[in-house]
């Protein structure tokens, strides 16, 4: 059964120029394997009319609906996200590092240290407002390894039907293969950072 994954509300006018260029590059992704959108939609179990909307535009992705897509394409999210912006640089000054953010979800994601070539490992921060719930049915590379750094507040993560209690200083490492869930139960939001190394 394909999944309508829909955006949130309109994004600003920063948002949409990276929501056109992000539509762009989902569909020469597709273009590149020569898929339909129906096989597309086979193979992610996201609706035909919902990807489509996407390469157009017309609405802005949700993180679970980037992360099927990334699972699909067998790439991380922020190498999608990074391929929409210009190349890194090796410094990458605060002000530079690009934030997106799922309005539906209350989720900030900001790449801390976006993806460079010959690098494995990128750094990104979370943060996910008090009663979000964010949950991947799947890793977008498997064998994926993360680490979960809490900086403030408390997030508890599923990974495989393990449920972590992850406080402020504490860090979770792990592979993911299956399922993952972020849930901030509050009380207030929490900040963390990801740090994703490659297979």
């Amino acid at each position: 059964m394909k999944q309508e994954v829909m955006g949130g509300q309109a994004p600003d006018q920063a948002g949409t120029r990276l929501d056109t260029r992000l539509g762009a590059r989902l569909a020469e992704l597709r273009a590149e394997r020569g898929w339909s959108l129906g096989e597309l939609a086979d193979r992610s179990g996201i609706s035909r009319s919902t990807l489509s909307r996407a390469e157009r535009a017309e609405i802005s992705p949700t993180a679970s609906l980037l992360n099927r897509l990334c699972h699909v394409y067998g790439r991380t999210m922020s190498q999608l996200l990074s391929e929409v912006e210009s190349e890194p640089a090796l410094l990458v000054r605060a002000a530079e590092q690009p934030v997106w953010e799922d309005r539906s979800s209350g989720f900030v994601r900001r790449s801390v240290s976006p993806p460079h070539a010959g690098l494995r490992a990128e750094l990104v921060e979370g943060r996910l407002a008090e009663g979000a719930d964010i949950a991947y049915d799947r890793p977008p590379v498997p064998g994926l390894e993360q680490h979960i750094w809490v900086l403030e507040g408390a997030l508890d993560v599923t990974v495989q039907e393990a449920e972590h209690h992850v406080g402020a200083g504490d860090c979770l490492r792990m592979r993911v293969w299956g399922p993952t869930r972020f849930r901030c139960a509050g009380p207030g939001a929490v900040r963390y950072v990801l740090a994703v190394v490659l297979p």
